[in-house]
């Protein structure tokens, strides 16, 4: 059995996509140049655009202006809208560019700086904190502005919205917009307008850990106001999807129990559905069940109740998720793990239900901004999308001062996440199946997730997947020989590089009854092998 030597240097990107555009030595099934284009230009759409819709021949994909969509992303930490010196058209160009297709936005939140919390856009100076009800006192609330009217809606806040979703729109981005989120702790629930001391009318005198809940229905109808006002003021745009709410935490010892909170989004939810009917605008709804204070997560009644028609889930808020009686640990909260089996399987067993899953706020290194954080999100980011989910991240470089991050994150997150972007893109993924048995050989420490279109394409992420924290071994180099099972036929074989974006010379191969023999060069944490059947 001949084996197959790819010891030839990455090409530039630009050869690239120019090969990428020869049928004649089509490595890659779309044309990544013009389908970067497309996306970045937006194809500005009008009201009656249809919005944002799950793909009709595959439902674990999005449709966005008639082309399949995997959401990959760095965004912001959720305050492009409330933190008014927050340049969002610079964040926005950026995202553009680096084709980066999400931001999540929050409506109604703001939090403080911790050790694992990095300052960032969600934590806006008092001053430059606007809400959906204006600020007009009499009186002082707790952090020393004007106390909210919540009579009157405020139109800086709306007129601002409606910018940030238009920008968003014209440079073809998706933004999922949250409606509401737990508010953790009596520190974080003591800034929210919601909170009794800081509005006029008194409202809100509740325990942080009851926000979220219908046990203060004056709290709860006044949240659900704002949920319909948003809804009113935003159904109109094809780039929105509204989450019900961000990490819905319950089960605090006599507080609301992960049933009540439960109970809470379902209004909500209905609340979404009604607008959106009155307005005759379907939108997408995603969200996920209450994260109780238990060992794990169920996700079970996510998949296959009626009120989300995505799924995010958040990596160790309480413990290990669980799905079908499966349970997955998918990382510790901001402690660098990888658990990359245990993400490829999760994503592989969600990708059996018909829904969207995503790795939402993916926290497992962001707290990290430097390249040994951005590793392991690379890493993570890559396992999840060619597992069949989708991904975004915080990324801390982002602030008020840094729209567009650092140089240091330029180079690395922003762009690693452009090229794993422009990878799945590549794909046919809405037919790809996952393939287990593709790649066999490599050393025990190297995980591989496989896509593979019919028999016609066939792409497989081989990652070291050793954890940083615990194996001094981790992220060093290996090469060596790997043997895939490719069906009988000739194939254009070649290397793609998550960390610099480029793409090895195809070699021919021809594949017979025996796996086909592979020699990878040396590569240092991942890399991706690309088979292409030649007609």
């Amino acid at each position: 059995m001949r084996t197959t030597m790819l010891t030839e240097g990455l090409e530039d990107r630009a050869e690239r996509i120019r090969r990428a555009s020869c049928a004649s030595l089509m490595c890659f099934t779309v044309s990544l140049a013009s389908l970067g284009r497309a996306v970045a230009d937006g194809m500005p759409a009008s009201d009656k655009s249809p919005a944002v819709s799950l793909h009709p021949d595959n439902p674990r994909y999005l449709l966005f202006r008639g082309r399949p969509v995997v959401l990959v992303t760095g965004t912001e930490h959720y305050g492009a809208v409330f933190n008014r010196p927050f340049d969002y058209r610079a964040y926005l160009d950026d995202m553009a560019e680096r084709k980066l297709n999400l931001t999540r936005t929050f409506v109604l939140f703001r939090e403080l700086q911790a050790s694992r919390n990095p300052y960032s856009t969600c934590k806006p100076e008092s001053p430059d904190y606007i809400a959906p009800w204006p600020r007009s006192g009499p009186g002082l609330a707790s952090d020393g502005e004007p106390k909210f009217d919540l009579d009157r809606w405020n139109d800086e806040f709306f007129q601002r919205l409606h910018d940030f979703l238009q920008q968003a729109s014209r440079r073809g981005i998706l933004v999922e917009l949250t409606l509401l989120s737990c508010t953790y702790d009596e520190t974080i629930w003591s800034l929210n307008p919601l909170h009794k001391a800081n509005n006029l009318q008194g409202l809100g005198d509740v325990p942080a850990q009851d926000y979220i809940s219908l046990r203060n229905r004056p709290l709860a109808e006044k949240q659900l106001a704002l949920v319909r006002k948003v809804v009113r003021e935003t159904a109109g745009y094809d780039n929105v999807y509204y989450e019900t709410c961000n990490e819905p935490i319950g089960g605090f010892p006599g507080r609301a129990t992960g049933e009540e909170v439960d109970r809470w989004q379902e209004a909500i939810g209905a609340a979404i559905r009604e607008e959106l009917a009155t307005a005759n605008r379907p939108h997408l709804v995603f969200g996920y069940p209450a994260a109780h204070l238990k060992p794990e997560i169920v996700l079970d009644s996510a998949f296959d109740g009626s009120l989300f028609d995505g799924v995010n889930h958040h990596a160790a808020i309480s413990g290990p998720v669980t799905l079908r009686g499966q349970s997955f640990l998918l990382g510790r909260f901001m402690s660098c793990d990888m658990t990359l089996a245990a993400l490829r399987d999760f994503h592989l067993a969600a990708g059996k239900l018909p829904k969207p899953c995503v790795n939402d706020e993916d926290n497992a290194a962001s707290y990290r901004r430097d390249e040994r954080g951005w590793t392991v999100t690379r890493k993570r980011a890559w396992t999840t999308v060619m597992s069949g989910g989708h991904y975004d991240v915080i990324d801390f470089s982002i602030t008020v001062d840094r729209p567009t991050g650092t140089p240091a994150s330029q180079r690395m997150l922003r762009s690693w996440l452009g090229f794993l972007w422009e990878f799945i893109h590549s794909l046919d993924f809405v037919h790809a199946k996952p393939m287990a048995d593709w790649v066999s050989g490599p050393p025990e420490h190297v995980l591989a997730c496989t896509l593979a279109v019919g028999d016609n394409d066939f792409a497989s992420y081989l990652v070291d997947a050793r954890e940083i924290n615990s194996d001094p071994h981790a992220g060093e180099p290996w090469e060596g020989e790997v043997c895939l099972n490719l069906p009988a036929g000739t194939y254009r074989v070649g290397l793609f590089s998550p960390a610099t974006g480029l793409t090895s010379p195809a070699v021919q191969v021809t594949a017979g009854s025996q796996p086909t023999r592979l020699f990878l060069p040396k590569f240092q944490h991942d890399i991706v092998i690309r088979a292409t059947r030649m007609k």
